[in-house]
């Protein structure tokens, strides 16, 4: 599969060892070496991932790069000369795919590449997953509140106020959850 690979890189020498490193796997490879701007660079090369080699990195910078290089968004993988435990620890929590202390080695990269896209997609599914799991509850949550409401109005079961709600939103045509806020928002503006 070929990438769109950028490479946040100022030294131009160490730069050209990526580039002949990754020019074997046919993958389309775009080297910036200024971080001025690199958000709005990055937003219109829409790369698949960006590697980043920084010597020495501050905090600050750490997390403007990251931030910078959205790694909500793509992979990203920081590779360093130095750390601490507090800076690997904020790389970490920032979503960078890949944390490689010990700098960018050109023999190394395809590997920590393909390891850094591998973690990505594994934490967007698990992501992607904690969301529909939060809605589902968040839904449930909603019903059981409505539930309540005509059980106390109408004087009703738990299970005829769920198969009212059910009913009326399929003569409606929309989700039990939608009928359930709207119920919830109304008994709010009558109470």
């Amino acid at each position: 599969m070929k990438l769109q690979i950028v490479v946040v890189e100022p030294d131009e020498a160490r730069a050209r060892l990526v580039i002949d490193s990754l020019s074997p796997l046919g993958h389309d490879v775009t080297v910036l070496g200024e971080v001025t701007g690199l958000a709005r660079r990055l937003r219109d090369i829409a790369p698949d991932i960006v590697l980043i080699d920084m010597t020495n990195p501050s905090r600050d910078t750490l997390e403007e790069m990251a931030l910078a290089s959205g790694p909500l968004d793509r992979p990203v993988a920081f590779f360093v000369d130095r750390t601490s435990r507090d800076l690997t620890q904020q790389a970490i929590e920032a979503g960078v795919s890949a944390y490689v202390v010990d700098g960018l080695q050109p023999d190394r990269v395809a590997a920590v590449m393909d390891a850094a896209i591998a973690r990505f997609r594994m934490f967007r599914r698990m992501r992607t997953e904690l969301d529909t799991t939060r809605r589902a509850l968040e839904e449930r949550k909603l019903i059981d509140r409505a539930k309540g409401i005509l059980m106390k109005a109408r004087g009703i079961g738990e299970d005829d106020a769920y198969a009212l709600l059910r009913k009326t939103a399929m003569d409606q045509g929309r989700k039990v959850a939608d009928v359930a806020g709207a119920l919830v928002t109304a008994a709010g503006l009558l109470s």
